[in-house]
C-alpha cells in the first residue's frame, strides 16, 4: 500500500533519519498521469528497484498555475484522490503531496531544494526536461542537479512524443476543449474519465423512456465540450455502456443561468443507483449538443445516438 503523505512549506520537516534507506523520486505536478509523466514515474520505479530503495513521488497541491492566478486551473484532468490511485498502480511506495501556496510559491530554487528536498534523503530526482521550480520558476533541471552539490542525482527525461508532438497536459486540455475525447485517450494511454455520485435530478429522462444516471463529479475535473458522448461506465466493478450528455440541455432550458449536467443512460440498465459513485469512460464524440424543437423529436435523437453509440463501443 502507498504511504502518502501531506507537507506545506510552512512546517519545516525534520532531518533526514540516515537509518532510512534513501529514496528515489519522481518530481512533478503530474495532472493527468499522461503517457509523458508515466515514462517519469517509471524510470524512478526501476531505478528504485535496481538500488532496493523506495520509490517516491512528490506532487503539489493545488495545481501551482491556480495559485499563480490562472483559474482554469482549479479543474483537474486528475484531482488529487485520483491522481494518487494512479500512482500507486504505477509501483510508488511513497507519494509527498506538497501544499502549494503563495509562501512556497515565492521561495528560491536554493530554499526549495535545502527545505523541502533534502529532508527527505534522496538518492535521485527524477525529472520532465521542462520542469521548473522556486520563484518564477527560475530553477530548471539543469539548475536541480548544480544546487544539490552532489546531494542526490538528477536525471532528467526527454520529451515523450506521439506522431512527432509532444505530449503534454496543455494537449489534452486542448482535446477536450474540442470534444476530442480519442486524441485526449490517445495522449493519456486510457480513456478519459470521471467519477462522479449519483444524484436526483428532473427524472425527465425516464419519462421519455431513457433513465438517466445524475452525476455530480467528486471532484473538480476538466469536462470535454458539450455534446453527447458514447462512454463505458463502471459501477461496483461491473462495466456498462452507454451514452451521456454533457451540457445544459437547451431543449428543457427556463432560463437563468445553465450549469452544465452530466446525465448518463446506459443501455439495458434500470437499477436505482442514488448515492452510488460511477465512473465514466468518454469513448468518443457522437454530436454537439442542440435544442430540438420538440420532446418527440429529442427522443428520436436519443434513439440514434444510442444505436451510434453502440456501433462505437462494438469496436473498442
Amino acid at each position: 500500500m502507498m504511504l502518502v503523505y501531506r507537507l506545506s512549506y510552512q512546517e519545516p520537516m525534520p532531518p533526514f533519519d540516515a537509518l532510512q534507506p534513501r529514496k528515489v523520486m519522481a518530481i512533478g505536478d503530474f495532472d493527468g498521469v499522461h503517457l509523458g509523466h508515466r515514462e517519469v514515474i517509471r524510470r524512478a520505479v526501476a531505478d528504485a528497484e535496481s538500488l532496493r530503495a523506495p520509490a517516491a513521488v512528490m506532487t503539489f497541491d493545488p495545481h501551482p498555475r491556480e495559485v499563480l492566478g490562472i483559474a482554469k486551473y482549479a479543474y483537474s484532468l486528475t484531482p488529487l484522490e485520483r491522481k494518487l490511485e494512479l500512482l500507486e498502480q504505477l509501483g510508488v511506495d511513497i507519494a509527498y503531496v506538497v501544499s502549494f501556496d503563495e509562501q512556497l510559491m515565492r521561495v528560491t530554487p536554493e530554499q526549495f531544494i535545502e527545505r523541502v528536498l533534502l529532508p527527505l534523503g534522496l538518492d535521485t530526482a527524477i525529472v520532465g526536461f521542462d520542469f521548473t521550480f522556486g520563484h518564477r520558476g527560475l530553477g530548471t533541471p539543469d539548475s536541480l542537479a548544480q544546487l544539490s552539490k552532489g546531494a542526490f542525482a538528477v536525471e532528467v527525461i526527454r520529451p515523450f512524443e506521439i506522431e512527432g508532438s509532444k505530449v503534454s497536459s496543455t494537449a489534452i486540455r486542448e482535446a477536450l476543449e474540442r470534444g476530442d475525447v480519442a486524441e485526449a485517450h490517445k495522449l493519456l494511454g486510457r480513456p478519459y474519465a470521471v467519477r462522479g455520485t449519483v444524484v436526483h435530478g428532473d427524472a425527465r429522462g425516464r419519462t421519455i423512456g431513457f433513465p438517466t444516471a445524475n452525476i455530480e463529479p467528486e471532484g473538480l475535473y476538466v469536462l470535454p465540450a458539450n455534446g453527447v458522448y458514447a462512454i463505458r461506465a463502471e459501477l461496483d466493478g461491473e462495466r456498462y455502456d452507454g451514452v451521456m450528455n454533457v451540457g445544459v440541455k437547451p431543449t428543457f432550458a427556463s432560463g437563468g443561468v445553465p450549469v452544465p449536467t452530466l446525465e448518463a443512460h446506459l443501455f439495458e440498465f434500470n437499477r436505482d443507483i442514488y448515492g452510488a459513485v460511477l465512473e465514466v469512460q468518454l469513448i468518443s464524440r457522437l454530436r454537439s449538443e442542440r435544442k430540438f424543437g420538440s420532446v418527440q423529436e429529442l427522443v428520436e435523437q436519443i434513439r440514434r445516438d444510442a444505436e451510434e453509440a453502440k456501433a462505437h463501443l462494438l469496436s473498442f
